[in-house]
């Protein structure tokens, strides 16, 4: 068959599937990206969730012999969600961000890369393959822009012009030469508003991410969140959406087209308080379908207890005094000592001072004190 032809065939296949968008890029060294990533490395702006080996992530001979092209694709995901829950007093909630309303797109991903490459292989035999998503060597962005799938934005994220910047992104590298698209221009133009709403100031400059203070990230720690976040990280529990639901390429993107990516609303904006118990087979049973549960509950109670210190939910107080006086875990005893302070109630100004003088535990001791301050500069006030 002819090459030209098989790629027509394999686009139009990539629809039947589900695939929103594909595109095509040479296997060529990442030259551009690679200084961006030493760059990124000396500053101490990688999340260190990434692939350490700056090689591995520029290169993708080095992962494929004889690798010549990189298949991209892209699948939007909703960012519009159907009656929303409103959180109340006495029953406040948490949310999720838009990339982890529904099914895990991980799975959801490489399933129509594994049907891309059975529909590759049933064609071209000799055909060598390898596909990855988001834990992948390769960054995901950098391929997606080389392969016209959409332009890199300020914020750093990849824009469609069908989707906004709402997709998830995968890619496969073969041997097989297949005609490269080209790249889309920047349509950013003069535009800053993702780096002036930015809550942390995370975004240094155009296109350059500090990770250590994205908020995206820090969602995604195990282990006490640094104070100066404590108060931007508002009700999120998963992800941060600031930078996308700014973007004037964002709107009216509704994307509602995949109803695997549809949220369950308890789901993706669950009440707080129950998640402060909530055991390890509930939550995998509950959450362990979404994107959002890769890191385990930890993290996630813990920022579900700074979320209702954030909204100074008195009515969860006595919750709060349960985990600092019996949670076996510092992170959440002291981030619970933390929250009590910062809601300041009686209640809770008599819980801290009981447990001040059992805790051995250094932190949660610091965190107590912290507590404490809040009721001392309260007075002061």
């Amino acid at each position: 068959m002819n090459l030209d032809q098989f790629q027509k065939e394999l686009v139009a296949y990539a629809s039947e599937i589900g695939i929103d968008k594909i595109g095509f890029a040479s296997a060529e060294p990442f030259y551009n990206l690679k200084h961006q990533l030493i760059r990124q490395q000396q500053l101490n702006y990688q999340s260190g969730f990434e692939e350490p080996d700056v090689e591995k992530r520029t290169r993708p001979e080095l992962l494929l012999n004889e690798a010549v092209s990189i298949i991209a694709i892209a699948i939007a995901y909703p960012s519009k969600m159907k009656d929303a829950p409103q959180g109340v007093r006495g029953a406040r909630r948490g949310i999720f961000s838009r990339s982890s309303w529904g099914r895990d797109y991980h799975a959801a991903l490489k399933e129509r890369l594994t049907l891309l490459e059975a529909f590759i292989a049933a064609h071209y035999p000799e055909a060598r393959m390898r596909s990855m998503v988001d834990t992948g060597e390769l960054s995901d962005r950098a391929v997606a822009e080389r392969a016209g799938i959409g332009w890199s934005a300020k914020n750093t994220n990849i824009i469609t012009p069908e989707f906004g910047s709402y997709v998830y992104l995968g890619e496969m590298i073969t041997n097989i030469p297949f005609q490269p698209d080209e790249p889309m221009e920047d349509q950013c133009g003069d535009c800053r508003l993702c780096i002036d709403t930015c809550p942390t100031g995370a975004i240094v400059e155009g296109g350059q991410l500090n990770a250590q203070r994205c908020i995206s990230f820090l969602t995604q720690t195990k282990g006490f969140l640094p104070d100066e976040f404590r108060d931007k990280i508002g009700n999120r529990l998963y992800g941060c959406d600031t930078c996308q639901t700014v973007c004037p390429k964002n709107k009216r993107k509704a994307n509602r087209i995949h109803p695997e990516f549809e949220p369950d609303p308890e789901i993706a904006k669950p009440l707080l308080e129950p998640l402060l118990k909530i055991s390890n087979r509930e939550f995998k049973g509950k959450f362990g379908y979404v994107s959002g549960s890769w890191r385990g509950k930890k993290p996630i109670q813990r920022n579900a207890i700074l979320a209702l210190a954030h909204f100074k939910e008195a009515d969860a107080v006595p919750a709060l005094i349960d985990l600092l006086q019996s949670d076996e875990r510092p992170v959440i005893r002291g981030t619970a000592a933390w929250a009590l302070g910062k809601i300041g109630t009686i209640e809770g100004l008599e819980s801290l001072r009981e447990v001040e003088k059992t805790e051995k535990d250094e932190e949660v001791q610091e965190e107590i004190q912290k507590g404490l301050a809040f009721f001392a500069e309260g007075l002061k006030g």
